[in-house]
């Protein structure tokens, strides 16, 4: 992990990445999963996203995994809550009701720590990794996730010599090919966002995708 890009990121408070609303895919596409209530939802990389108090209030579980201490703190304060704060190894465990963020390495986490996660929620994680790391964030994911997970994953599209990541452009032949072995990978929306992004077109992107994959294991 690039720990210190993203700790500089939050200590400056440039997060131009956090997003003041809730993925309009996540409500769209989401209820499709067909999850029981009260299951656990593994969101890695979360920050500090309003994504994981919207799977919170429609009943799930979240289990965010997220290397910046400021996010996690800033999430529950934002909220008005004092979590519980627990030491697990290398992490730290912040928790209040279905909420629960694990601070630290994501590649620290273990298969115990996320053992009654029967999903996945991926918003941030993979665009946010140069592409030398994702394989290793895939794999990791392999390993830890139990057998009949399934959720969500939410990529960008653009032309990456148009500009730096991150975000990174991760195209949807890449997202095929990381989840290979035991999963089913299907694009489920794909939407032109590059008038909603001005970030992007500041700096001359031509076209920009966000493309929502729905993930099944086992």
């Amino acid at each position: 992990m690039q720990h210190e890009f993203w700790q500089s990121r939050w200590a400056r408070n440039e997060i131009g990445f956090h997003q003041q609303s809730v993925n309009p895919g996540l409500q769209r596409h989401w209820p499709n999963l067909e999850l029981p209530e009260e299951s656990q939802v593994l969101v890695p990389l979360c920050g500090k996203s309003l994504d994981m108090l919207w799977l919170a209030q429609w009943g799930y579980r979240v289990l965010g995994v997220e290397l910046a201490e400021r996010a996690a703190v800033d999430f529950f304060a934002e909220l008005g809550v004092t979590p519980q704060i627990t030491g697990e190894g290398a992490l730290r465990r912040y928790s209040y009701e279905r909420l629960e963020i694990l601070q630290g390495d994501f590649f620290d986490v273990t298969a115990e720590q996320v053992a009654g996660c029967s999903a996945l929620y991926d918003r941030a994680a993979l665009i946010a990794l140069p592409p030398d790391l994702r394989a290793d964030y895939a794999a990791h994911l392999q390993r830890i996730l139990p057998q009949q997970a399934r959720g969500l994953v939410v990529s960008l599209e653009y032309p990456q010599t148009e500009m730096d990541g991150p975000p990174f452009a991760v195209l949807a032949d890449e997202v095929r090919g990381l989840f290979v072995e035991g999963w089913e990978v299907e694009e489920v929306e794909r939407l032109d966002v590059l008038a909603e992004n001005p970030k992007f077109l500041k700096r001359g992107v031509s076209h920009l995708d966000e493309v929502v994959f729905a993930l099944r294991r086992g």
